[in-house]
């Protein structure tokens, strides 16, 4: 039987007019989350098993995101961008959607569940910037703390702030959302609007 470790690795925003939750509480969802996650896809694959949901925090609204991956590869990824729901619906609706129903994948087998690592991203508020440019938006953006959110008219895209791992400039970053949103990568418009959060992440770590 594999038993997984769950390491904590919370980020969170320096600035105060970001609000970001108390680190050491934060610190002590982290396993809990990842526990919920796992067990919520592994009913969904047909096993029979429960993780302990009775903190009462986990009655509280909370936005996730649910990342898998396999080798370091994604896998699938699904989460709410504000919270409408006790967090504890959340993270397992989020992670059975992770695991069965991102369009990019076929859904996840019970054959794969063992090396299939998950991570949780427990989301703050979202945040609107205000900026008269797309030069001073890129300017206020934060590499490897904020997530951003692109809207414009009825497109409308996220990169979470594990996303600067692999795009740290910060333009290249804002071009590769507005792809994902189904837009040029140097489409502008004066209407652009931009929203940014922090999060706290959780990730498990191997099998023991």
């Amino acid at each position: 039987m594999l038993r997984w470790r769950f390491t904590v690795k919370p980020i969170v925003s320096t600035d105060p007019s970001v609000h970001s939750p108390d680190t050491q509480a934060v610190d002590a969802r982290g396993p809990v989350l990842l526990a919920l996650a796992r067990a919520a896809i592994a009913r969904a694959l047909g096993q029979s098993t429960t993780a302990d949901d009775r903190a009462e925090w986990l009655q509280e609204p909370g936005a996730t995101f649910v990342t898998l991956t396999q080798g370091g590869d994604l896998r699938g990824c699904i989460g709410s961008l504000q919270a409408y729901r006790a967090l504890r619906d959340d993270v397992q609706s989020n992670a059975v959607a992770a695991a069965l129903h991102d369009p990019r994948f076929a859904p996840l087998t019970l054959r794969e569940l063992p090396i299939t690592r998950v991570e949780v991203s427990l989301l703050s508020p979202l945040h609107a910037l205000h900026f008269k440019d797309e030069a001073d938006a890129l300017a206020q953006l934060r590499p490897n703390l904020d997530g951003v959110v692109f809207t414009w008219r009825g497109h409308r895209s996220t990169f979470l702030p594990q996303v600067w791992e692999q795009l740290p400039d910060a333009r290249a970053f804002m071009a590769q959302l507005k792809r994902k949103a189904g837009l040029a990568a140097d489409f502008w418009a004066p209407d652009v609007q931009l929203q940014r959060y922090t999060v706290a992440k959780f990730k498990e770590g191997g099998a023991a």
